[in-house]
């Protein structure tokens, strides 16, 4: 799994929209689309300031890491019904 979707989750479960994502990294919507889309890398400065508005530190390091994308992504989903 690509690290798009484990963004686009983290992002989803802090209840922003990618417009307001945008606003916050001083990106256009359309990055962050391609972010989430896996058609542009975020750098690791960029990846970093994704992880503390979201306040996903912990899914950065544990990506970084190696820890599986796909459990990640359904931890976070769970975290989201919780």
């Amino acid at each position: 799994m690509k690290f798009g979707a484990i963004m686009q989750a983290c992002r989803e479960r802090a209840g922003l929209t990618q417009e307001e994502m945008a606003a916050r990294l001083d990106r256009t919507q359309a990055c962050i689309s391609k972010y989430e889309n896996d058609h542009k890398v975020p750098d690791m400065g960029t990846m970093l300031q994704w992880a503390e508005i979201t306040g996903a530190r912990e899914v950065v390091v544990a990506f970084l890491y190696g820890m599986d994308g796909l459990q990640i992504v359904m931890n976070l989903k769970r975290r989201m019904t919780v």
